[in-house]
């Protein structure tokens, strides 16, 4: 039998969301005739992110696991009935397939597609893998890890296939040219980026704020800041006194094109995050999302660190803490263009922009590699 659905199955996050899409699209690419749907989330981010697809989505009432009785219990109940909402689903469907992209909404239909023998595939793209894929790689055929050293967290780690993150097709063919005209972006100046991912990072923003005076004294540079649709309006007030050319935006949708343009980066540590900075071959200043109980963004971003292509900082969550810790950074690296290409060329080697087709490739052999 051949695949000719495919449903993929997480969200709650981009990060979950757009490796996702990228193997999708290289489905496609691969094989025009499969079907391809998503078990979404019913939170914003999702709908926000697969409305601009071409992609069908179906948001399930799936909610986070809580070990509170109260909370355990309401978790229960809402992954039971998204449970019967995708198996009612795959179950009318023929040679299907279905791969979970992590979080708590991943669960009801992969444990529906196990119950009727369809082939499980897992992408788990952190370092450390969340609840979700730690508890549902009992079901999966092949795992599909962006780390090494992600192997050793699954009970049958020969399960664990080494990939890489899936990226979208354009970090192989970046197109400069598009962001510096989208983002008036002076091509005779090197360019900071500093970018808080999907949803921006609060604590990023407040502490370049605080270097903006000292930032934009520094010849020869110009800042591009994504500041996270909430943060916007209090970013760009802040930039109105500093020098011209600096760009805030709140969100930039072709983002391999802007990390093309890009000679240091700012932002958190997300898995996503950590293989395109990787496939752009561009440094970063990493400072993990400080808030998440494992550190899995630490981990993600010590990946890249430990081969020269980062330099990660602990998110001290004060804004002036932040400030003081980032500025002796910066101000080593924006003067030395010695050490930022020999970081970018370590970035590069580390980068993966082929994960996306070779994970396709395998889903569509799924019933040869389904054991």
């Amino acid at each position: 039998m051949t695949v000719q659905n495919v449903f993929f199955a997480g969200g709650g996050t981009g990060g979950h969301i757009y490796p996702a899409l990228a193997v999708a699209q290289q489905l496609l690419n691969q094989d025009p005739n499969v079907k391809i749907q998503f078990f979404c989330s019913d939170r914003k981010i999702d709908a926000d992110i697969l409305a601009k697809t071409n992609f069908d989505f179906i948001p399930l009432p799936a909610i986070g696991f809580s070990p509170n009785p109260l909370k355990l219990l309401k978790f229960l109940k809402a992954t039971r009935k998204s449970y019967k909402i995708a198996k009612n689903l795959i179950e009318s469907s023929t040679g299907t397939v279905m791969v979970g992209v992590g979080g708590f909404v991943s669960v009801g239909p992969v444990m529906a597609a196990d119950s009727i023998g369809i082939p499980v595939m897992m992408i788990n793209t952190d370092s450390v893998p969340g609840k979700a894929n730690k508890f549902l790689a009992r079901y999966a055929d092949e795992i599909y890890v962006h780390f090494e050293s992600s192997r050793k967290f699954f009970s049958r780690p020969e399960k664990a296939i080494i990939t890489g993150c899936p990226l979208r097709a354009d970090f192989a063919t970046p197109d400069k040219s598009r962001a510096m005209k989208d983002l008036g972006i002076d091509p005779a100046k090197k360019v900071l980026l500093v970018t808080g991912a999907s949803s921006g990072a609060k604590t990023i923003n407040d502490a370049v704020c605080l270097l903006l005076d000292k930032l934009c004294g520094l010849p020869g540079w110009q800042i591009v800041h994504l500041t996270g649709k909430q943060e916007y309006v209090s970013v760009a007030a802040k930039y109105e006194t500093c020098a011209s050319g600096n760009r805030v935006a709140d969100y930039y949708d072709h983002m391999a094109d802007l990390f093309a343009c890009a000679d240091l980066v700012i932002g958190r540590a997300g898995a996503v995050s950590v293989a395109e900075y990787g496939a752009a071959g561009v440094p970063s200043i990493c400072m993990p999302y400080p808030f998440h109980k494992d550190n899995h963004q630490k981990l993600n971003a010590a990946e890249l660190e430990s081969v020269g292509g980062a330099i990660v900082m602990k998110d001290q969550i004060d804004a002036e803490k932040n400030a003081e810790q980032l500025w002796p950074v910066l101000e080593k690296l924006m003067n030395d263009p010695g050490q930022l290409e020999k970081m970018a060329v370590s970035a590069r080697q580390a980068g993966r922009i082929d994960a996306a087709s070779q994970i396709a490739s395998r889903i569509l052999s799924a019933y040869n590699n389904a054991k």
